[in-house]
Protein backbone atom coordinates (compact mmCIF):
# COMPACT_ATOMS: atom_id res chain seq x y z
CA UNK A 1 0.00 0.00 0.00
CA UNK A 2 1.14 3.31 -1.00
CA UNK A 3 1.66 6.21 2.11
CA UNK A 4 0.05 9.47 0.28
CA UNK A 5 1.83 12.03 1.88
CA UNK A 6 -0.14 15.71 1.57
CA UNK A 7 -1.48 18.87 2.99
CA UNK A 8 -5.05 18.90 2.28
CA UNK A 9 -5.42 22.45 1.71
CA UNK A 10 -3.27 21.76 -1.41
CA UNK A 11 -5.78 21.85 -4.80
CA UNK A 12 -2.86 19.42 -6.27
CA UNK A 13 -3.03 17.54 -3.62
CA UNK A 14 -6.40 16.97 -3.92
CA UNK A 15 -6.56 16.56 -7.73
CA UNK A 16 -3.67 13.73 -7.01
CA UNK A 17 -5.91 12.25 -4.59
CA UNK A 18 -8.96 12.12 -6.61
CA UNK A 19 -6.58 10.36 -9.22
CA UNK A 20 -5.20 7.70 -6.95
CA UNK A 21 -8.76 7.13 -6.32
CA UNK A 22 -9.59 6.56 -9.99
CA UNK A 23 -7.00 4.90 -10.41
CA UNK A 24 -7.93 2.10 -7.96
CA UNK A 25 -4.58 2.58 -6.28
CA UNK A 26 -4.60 1.69 -2.62
CA UNK A 27 -3.11 4.30 -0.14
CA UNK A 28 -3.03 6.15 3.33
CA UNK A 29 -3.15 9.60 4.09
CA UNK A 30 -0.41 11.54 5.80
CA UNK A 31 -1.42 15.20 6.60
CA UNK A 32 2.29 16.63 5.73
CA UNK A 33 1.96 19.48 8.25
CA UNK A 34 0.27 17.58 11.63
CA UNK A 35 2.64 14.64 11.14
CA UNK A 36 6.12 15.85 9.43
CA UNK A 37 8.26 13.55 7.90
CA UNK A 38 11.53 12.99 9.77
CA UNK A 39 14.80 13.57 8.68
CA UNK A 40 15.39 10.24 8.70
CA UNK A 41 12.50 9.44 6.29
CA UNK A 42 13.27 12.21 3.98
CA UNK A 43 16.86 10.56 3.31
CA UNK A 44 15.59 7.78 2.91
CA UNK A 45 12.48 9.32 0.89
CA UNK A 46 15.46 11.11 -1.53
CA UNK A 47 17.57 7.96 -2.01
CA UNK A 48 14.23 5.99 -3.16
CA UNK A 49 13.16 8.45 -5.62
CA UNK A 50 16.86 9.15 -7.08
CA UNK A 51 16.04 12.57 -7.34
CA UNK A 52 18.22 15.58 -5.64
CA UNK A 53 17.15 16.71 -2.50
CA UNK A 54 16.27 20.17 -3.58
CA UNK A 55 13.43 18.71 -5.63
CA UNK A 56 11.95 17.81 -2.22
CA UNK A 57 11.92 21.88 -1.46
CA UNK A 58 8.51 23.82 -2.05
CA UNK A 59 10.10 26.16 -4.01
CA UNK A 60 6.87 28.13 -4.49
CA UNK A 61 5.82 28.32 -0.95
CA UNK A 62 5.96 31.52 1.56
CA UNK A 63 8.26 29.58 3.66
CA UNK A 64 10.85 29.10 1.45
CA UNK A 65 10.88 32.54 0.21
CA UNK A 66 10.82 34.11 4.11
CA UNK A 67 13.59 31.84 4.86
CA UNK A 68 15.64 33.09 1.45
CA UNK A 69 16.35 29.45 0.72
CA UNK A 70 17.24 29.93 -2.85
CA UNK A 71 20.38 31.89 -2.00
CA UNK A 72 20.78 29.63 1.67
CA UNK A 73 20.52 25.84 0.26
CA UNK A 74 23.83 26.18 -1.92
CA UNK A 75 26.17 26.49 1.19
CA UNK A 76 24.34 23.80 3.31
CA UNK A 77 25.15 20.30 3.79
CA UNK A 78 22.78 17.40 3.03
CA UNK A 79 22.01 16.76 6.57
CA UNK A 80 21.52 20.50 6.99
CA UNK A 81 19.04 20.51 4.51
CA UNK A 82 17.23 17.15 5.28
CA UNK A 83 17.22 18.80 9.55
CA UNK A 84 15.10 22.06 7.55
CA UNK A 85 12.88 19.85 5.86
CA UNK A 86 11.94 18.29 8.78
CA UNK A 87 11.12 21.06 10.99
CA UNK A 88 7.87 22.25 8.82
CA UNK A 89 5.78 20.25 6.51
CA UNK A 90 5.14 23.27 4.35
CA UNK A 91 8.78 23.56 3.05
CA UNK A 92 8.27 19.65 1.47
CA UNK A 93 6.98 19.75 -2.20
CA UNK A 94 3.91 18.14 -1.98
CA UNK A 95 2.30 15.44 -2.88
CA UNK A 96 4.84 12.35 -1.88
CA UNK A 97 3.94 9.56 -2.94
CA UNK A 98 5.66 7.05 -1.19
CA UNK A 99 6.10 3.53 -2.59
CA UNK A 100 7.85 0.21 -1.57
CA UNK A 101 10.62 0.56 -4.40
CA UNK A 102 10.23 4.90 -5.11
CA UNK A 103 9.33 7.76 -4.12
CA UNK A 104 7.15 10.55 -6.51
CA UNK A 105 7.81 13.89 -5.62
CA UNK A 106 4.74 16.37 -6.89
CA UNK A 107 1.61 15.47 -9.02
CA UNK A 108 2.54 14.74 -12.96
CA UNK A 109 -0.10 12.61 -13.99
CA UNK A 110 1.65 11.19 -16.99
CA UNK A 111 4.88 10.22 -14.86
CA UNK A 112 2.03 8.48 -12.28
CA UNK A 113 -0.04 6.93 -15.02
CA UNK A 114 3.69 5.36 -16.19
CA UNK A 115 4.70 4.13 -12.95
CA UNK A 116 0.92 3.20 -11.43
CA UNK A 117 -1.06 2.57 -14.52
Amino acid sequence: MALFVCYPNCSTCRKAEAWLNDHGVAFTVRNIVEDRPTAQELAVWRERSGLPLKRFFNTSGMLYRALSLKERLPSMSEEEQLELLATDGMLVKRPLLVLEDRVLVGFRPAEWETILG
